[in-house]
């Protein structure tokens, strides 16, 4: 006797006699697009550009200051930010670039020092060179910062300046903008004319080395104008 053929279909396990829909997960049956996984990734490629850029112009600024900076020389970065200027200028110029601001660190691994806003945290002429990147036009006193570069400057060494310059209206709106940013981090800023940052060099002490004006593209999200000044005691 044939026992299967005569086995009725109703005894059939139904795991065995069908198939349901039902249970076959809905991540293998169909592709689902997840927007926020979308937004988080754009999230991140936008962070990663950002700090690639940050990176790259920090090395071309680096790059740039090394040409009047000779190798081996000590050097202070004021307002070193997130210090990769000070961090690329350390291998570029094969010493140790101190960095000094006001938060609690940087992002870059350099030797950092926490200012009080009062006094360098440094000895007296300590050092060939100081930075101030687009730094004293948040200084609250300029004349007391650079009066702190005065005392931590070795004989002949020069202070590397840049700054946004107020040329314009244009400028001005650029300049206004960025106070307005800034204000709550950094207090009002002070921007000046390239007049009056040479009397205000005069007036602390200082000679004028070098004065150059620089495009307003070399920083395509910030077009101002701008200058960079090299400074020294005067006799």
């Amino acid at each position: 006797m044939n026992l299967v053929a005569q086995t009725p279909a109703c005894e059939l396990p139904n795991s065995v006699a069908q198939t349901l829909v039902c249970e076959v997960p809905a991540h293998e049956s169909q592709t689902e697009v997840c927007p926020t996984g979308i937004l988080l990734g754009l999230k991140r490629r936008l962070t990663r550009e950002r700090r690639r850029c940050k990176v790259g112009r920090a090395y071309d600024m680096a790059l740039e200051i090394a040409r009047v900076i000779p190798k081996g020389a000590e050097v202070l970065d004021v307002g070193c930010g997130n210090g990769f200027i000070a961090h690329h200028l350390s291998a570029i110029l094969s010493t140790n670039v101190v960095g000094i601001d006001v938060m609690e660190k940087t992002e870059a691994p350099i030797a950092y020092r926490r200012y009080d806003r009062e006094q360098f945290p440094v000895p007296d002429n300590s050092f060939d060179a100081v930075l101030l990147c687009y730094v004293l036009h948040h200084a609250q006193d300029a004349g007391l910062v650079l009066k702190e570069v005065r005392r931590v400057l070795r004989d002949g060494g020069l202070a590397i300046i840049y700054e946004d310059i107020p040329q314009s209206w244009w400028d001005k709106g650029v300049c206004l903008v960025h106070d307005f940013l800034w204000r709550r981090r950094t207090g009002p800023c002070t921007f000046r004319t390239d007049s009056e940052w040479c009397r205000q060099f005069s007036y602390c002490g200082f000679e004028l080395v070098k004065n150059r004006a620089l495009s307003r593209t070399r920083n395509i999200t910030h077009l101002v104008a701008r200058r960079t000044y090299a400074i020294r005691r005067a006799e």
